[in-house]
C-alpha cells in the first residue's frame, strides 16, 4: 500500500524559505508522477509542482514559478519543495501526492498534509 508522509511545515516570515519533504513507501516508484498540491482555508486544492521520475521532467503553476523547486531523491522515494522568497498567500496545508502518468486533482495517492503559515 503506497504511504505519502510530508514534513516540514512550519511558521516562517514573509521572506523566508522552508523544505517540505514527502518520503513515499510501498511501491517502486520509479515510474510515478509525484507532485505538490496545497489548500488554503475556502479555497480549492491547487496543483504548485509536479516531477516525472521517470524523466526528471517538471512542471510549477505560475504563482510559485521561480521561487519555488521541486527535486527527488536518487532512489525516488523521497519529493523535496524547496520555497523560497515566500509569502503569506503561499499560507496553506501543502499535500504530497503521487500516481503513475498524471498529477492532478484525480491523483490516486495523497498524504495527510503539511501546515505552511507565512506571517507578514
Amino acid at each position: 500500500q503506497v504511504q505519502l508522509v510530508e514534513s516540514g511545515g512550519g511558521l516562517v516570515q514573509a521572506g523566508g524559505s522552508l523544505r517540505l519533504s514527502c518520503a513515499a513507501s510501498g511501491r517502486t516508484f520509479s515510474s510515478y508522477v509525484m507532485g505538490w498540491f496545497r489548500q488554503a482555508p475556502g479555497k480549492e486544492r491547487e496543483g504548485i509542482s509536479c516531477t516525472s521520475n521517470s524523466d526528471g521532467s517538471t512542471y510549477y503553476a505560475d504563482s510559485v514559478k521561480g521561487r519555488f523547486s521541486i527535486s527527488s531523491d536518487n532512489a525516488k522515494t523521497t519529493v523535496y519543495l524547496q520555497m523560497n522568497s515566500l509569502k503569506p498567500e503561499d499560507t496553506a496545508v501543502y499535500y504530497c501526492a503521487a500516481d503513475i502518468g498524471r498529477c492532478g486533482p484525480d491523483t490516486g495517492y495523497w498524504g495527510q498534509g503539511t501546515q505552511v503559515t507565512v506571517s507578514s
